[in-house]
């Protein structure tokens, strides 16, 4: 609840500028022999000492799927150049001190991400084939696929370009979405005005927004958020549910793939008319700090023989209660497992140890 407090200025500062203000650090402990937890504490503490040159850190990533790597985010984008600017660092512990090596969080740090994009939820409103060049165009470190028929291309890259490419899909589906909404609005007042005109070519568009939004009423509040943050939000945060029973509103959601679209509206005449922006702007504030701060992992079904299925969804049920605060979303081909990144890493290694495989 107290991330709501927050200033939307602070939170668009943290995202454009996360990069900047994180570190690399290397030569750590495997987690597997130390206390993860206590290890990125001891981390923590050595990067806020101001005899290393640090200071106030915002988060320690461990572990990772990298063996003996962690991400610390500082406050500051000096300390982050501080901190690697002083080229000694150990790390004390009990037993022997552990020497480390700091250096730039950059694109090459992640070299081999791939992710499979579907496109076709946004056929009715753009060429497809102009919307992957004009993605070339804004991100030409990316390498795309050929597009599919079905509308499906595999991309890769570096870590960082692949969340802005994530970023720049939300934002365009974003856009539509509100030009379509203008489109809708307008159209009826076209109507009232000339009874006998119809609006031919719109159909396709307006259709599939109509079905999200209540026929009793043209307002509400429209947002769109990534599927997987908004399951998160939905299912994992209590305040999503207590917030519009608060200022008696209802949501309308709407899933396409990786796109989840929410229509808020009041629940009934008595609410106040700005609850719903208001609304809009908490889950918006929210989403945006979940969107950074939360992982991903998924393990693929697809291919695999119905008795290793079977036990991968059962040995994630299984888990399911030791890691209160991981999304487990189970489908035919894949299961995505989402929450904190050590959560995420050690609740996938519990899931390989039970399937007797090793994480890779």
């Amino acid at each position: 609840v107290t991330y709501f407090l927050l200033q939307a200025s602070m939170v668009n500062v943290r995202e454009s500028k996360a990069s900047e203000r994180t570190v690399v650090v290397a030569g750590l402990p495997v987690a597997t022999v130390f206390n993860a937890q206590l290890l990125a504490t001891l981390v923590k503490i050595h990067f806020q000492d101001s005899k290393n040159e640090g200071g106030v850190v915002e988060d320690v990533i461990y572990p990772t799927r990298t063996k003996g790597v962690a991400y610390v985010t500082f406050k500051e984008k000096k300390v982050a150049e501080n901190v690697i600017r002083k080229k000694n660092h150990c790390l004390v512990k009990k037993v022997v001190p552990t020497p480390l090596t700091v250096s730039h969080l950059s694109e090459e740090v992640f070299s081999s991400v791939k992710a499979i994009l579907d496109l076709s939820v946004f056929r009715s409103q753009v060429i497809l084939e102009s919307l992957v060049m004009d993605l070339k165009r804004k991100i030409p470190t990316l390498c795309f696929s050929h597009l599919e028929p079905s509308g499906r291309i595999s991309v890769q890259g570096s870590f960082l370009a692949i969340k802005r490419l994530k970023e720049t899909l939300l934002l365009k589906a974003s856009s539509l979405l509100e030009k379509n909404r203008n489109f809708i609005s307008e159209g009826k007042e076209w109507n009232r005005e000339s009874p006998r005109r119809s609006l031919q070519g719109s159909s396709i568009s307006s259709e599939s927004l109509r079905s999200s939004v209540s026929k009793t009423s043209g307002s509400g509040e429209m947002l769109v958020l990534d599927t997987d943050v908004f399951l998160y939000l939905k299912k994992k945060c209590g305040y999503y549910e207590r917030a519009l029973k608060k200022f008696h509103v209802l949501c309308q959601e709407r899933v396409d793939g990786e796109i989840t679209t929410i229509c808020i509206k009041s629940a009934h005449a008595i609410s106040h008319p700005n609850d719903e922006t208001y609304v809009k702007k908490l889950i918006e504030k929210y989403s945006h700090i979940l969107h950074f701060e939360l992982r991903k992992e998924t393990i693929i079904l697809d291919g695999k023989e119905n008795r290793k299925k079977r036990n991968i969804k059962l040995a994630c049920e299984q888990l399911n209660s030791k890691y209160p605060q991981v999304l487990i979303n189970s489908y035919k081909t894949h299961v995505d497992i989402i929450g904190s990144s050590s959560d995420v890493y050690l609740f996938k290694k519990e899931v390989m140890k039970l399937i007797r495989q090793k994480v890779r």
